[in-house]
């Protein structure tokens, strides 16, 4: 892609360094489907350490993380409670329906939900008609609804609420270590009180590929049947873990900077009477703005933005995101934001 172009799509677009891309050269490698690769097995066991976890495994996808996570938590007909426009909902083309055969119910606004809302979402086993709720799944951060930090004293209650029910819980932290550092909290507190939890390395850490899901062994375990029933069995993949490890080691400190440029870009669009945007809101690296009625609309902007080398996301008719990462410097933030106000007010 030309250098020139300020890519705040997502944080996926993100390109390996060269000295990710050493770690993944000299990577040693195995079999991991024999449990021989090494660089997998000390990957897993660090996110299993960083997780506070007895166990971890690697998946190539965050997707793939979430569908094993309910084939090992759910079974089909079962509901699933999630945050309104979760990932698992909106992003994932049915997979869940296709795959696990579980209905969801959405509850909450802004990207949470109350234990109080949870309870009363609830349906019990063994009713006539109600399909039981056997999961409580959290996205923290919460992509839809601007990276927004799911508050862990509310996640304490849900998931103390569930244990009482005899139901499950799963924390997709696809941008989990963004939310760390964001609440100055430790991933492995965060990740506490979920029986199982997911974290991406393609993501704020800029790997080029690969999650991880983290619990107790008898899950984990369990979860090795069903990746690879979803196509997830893979073999020298120690390259990917190099990556993940590097970033870890790395890219894990300077996830605040992403969280200051992407308040700078909400600063800058506030200043239009034409984007609708709060920076206050803004928690981690993604930006949602709307386009006033008076504005041009999400896809008018995006190809005009295009046109001046910025490229960003729409979420809507008149909905668009930015979402910064360790590729795009504060001044490049400053660059895209100050055109798409010039765009939008035109």
């Amino acid at each position: 892609m030309d250098s020139r172009v300020i890519d705040l799509r997502s944080d996926t677009v993100t390109r390996p360094s060269a000295a990710m891309r050493a770690a993944m050269v000299g990577a040693e490698v195995g079999d991991d489907q024999f449990g021989e690769d090494p660089t997998i097995n000390a990957l897993q066991e660090r996110v299993a350490s960083l997780l506070g976890k007895e166990a971890a495994l690697w998946l190539p996808t965050g997707t793939m993380a979430n569908q094993v996570a309910l084939r090992v938590l759910t079974r089909p007909g079962d509901d699933v409670i999630v945050t309104r426009q979760s990932h698992a909902v909106w992003h994932e083309t049915g997979a869940s329906g296709a795959n696990a055969g579980v209905q969801f119910t959405e509850i909450g606004a802004g990207g949470t939900f109350t234990a109080d809302e949870f309870v009363a979402a609830c349906k019990p086993r063994g009713h006539i008609v109600y399909p039981p709720t056997t999961l409580v799944e959290i996205e923290n951060t919460h992509n839809r609804a601007g990276g927004v930090v799911f508050p862990q004293s509310e996640a304490l209650r849900i998931c103390a609420e569930a244990r009482r029910r005899e139901i499950a819980t799963y924390l997709d932290g696809a941008r989990l270590w963004n939310a760390a550092v964001a609440a100055r909290t430790a991933a492995a507190d965060l990740a506490a009180p979920f029986d199982l939890v997911s974290a991406a390395f393609s993501k704020g850490l800029g790997a080029p590929g690969g999650s991880a899901l983290a619990g107790s062994r008898e899950i984990i375990a369990r979860a090795v049947r069903f990746r690879r029933m979803l196509g997830g069995a893979m073999r020298q993949v120690g390259i990917f873990a190099a990556a993940a490890l590097h970033a870890i080691d790395h890219n894990m400190s300077r996830l605040a900077d992403d969280h200051a440029h992407a308040r700078r870009i909400a600063e800058i669009l506030a200043e239009s009477p034409r984007i609708i945007v709060e920076p206050s809101s803004v928690h981690t690296n993604i930006v949602i703005f709307e386009l006033a009625p008076d504005a041009p609309d999400a896809a008018a902007v995006v190809a005009a933005a295009r046109e001046h080398g910025v490229l960003i996301f729409a979420f809507g008719p008149r909905t668009i995101r930015a979402v910064t990462h360790l590729d795009v410097s504060r001044e490049q933030c400053e660059r895209a934001a100050g055109t798409l106000r010039r765009i939008v007010d035109a």
